[in-house]
């Protein structure tokens, strides 16, 4: 057939089109292989053969390693993907009546997400990636969202007006990779101290 000939429709064969529906494929194969390995890391833990995770996605091993070429590349896409929804969570109490529950409340929701991940948090930084730059963009997003609940907080006298956006993020995060690490230092007990340091002097 003519490249230029016309197809049904309107659209010739040399229209590229026939590439969308890869496209979207491919998108699809991304979340299915995320979703699948979140839930087997769960359950059987990291150490899981990538072929236990190809089978759940119902996708072959070489379209998982063509998104995921590591283990590690899929960690990281995974907490990439927590941290998002993170950012979505925060948005949504953005207006919520009692300011100082909704920011000390997020940060706890931070900190129980993180300990569920653990393994992935060890797994992560273990591989020596380059996670705090492949994180930026979407740690951007999330200091944005945490600042709005800051504000707040502040406003309503239960935060130091010296705290900023960055030093909480900077905290809430050093408190979930040392309670990865650590051997007996319970994450909650870990933020508890970060939030006693959030609140004004005197404050109960």
């Amino acid at each position: 057939m003519d490249p230029k000939v016309k197809l049904p429709g309107g659209c010739d064969e040399s229209s590229g089109t026939a590439t969308r529906p890869q496209r979207a494929d491919a998108k699809r194969n991304r979340a299915r292989i995320l979703e699948a390995a979140e839930a087997v890391f769960a359950a059987e833990g990291i150490e899981v053969p990538v072929d236990t995770i190809a089978v759940k996605a119902g996708v072959g091993v070489g379209t998982l390693y063509r998104h995921f070429p590591t283990k590690e590349k899929l960690c990281e896409a995974i907490l990439l993907d927590r941290l998002a929804a993170l950012t979505v969570d925060a948005q949504a109490l953005a207006g919520a009546p009692d300011p100082a529950a909704a920011f000390f409340g997020f940060l706890e929701h931070i900190v129980e997400e993180g300990a569920a991940k653990r393994d992935l948090l060890v797994a992560v930084m273990g591989a020596g990636l380059e996670f705090e730059v492949t994180s930026a963009e979407v740690k951007d997003g999330l200091r944005e969202a945490v600042a709005v609940l800051l504000v707040r907080a502040q406003a309503a006298g239960a935060v130091r007006p010296d705290v900023t956006a960055d030093m909480v993020v900077s905290l809430v995060g050093a408190t979930c990779q040392a309670a990865a690490h650590a051997v007996g230092a319970p994450a909650g007990d870990l933020l508890a101290i970060v939030c006693d340091g959030l609140r004004p002097q005197g404050a109960a």
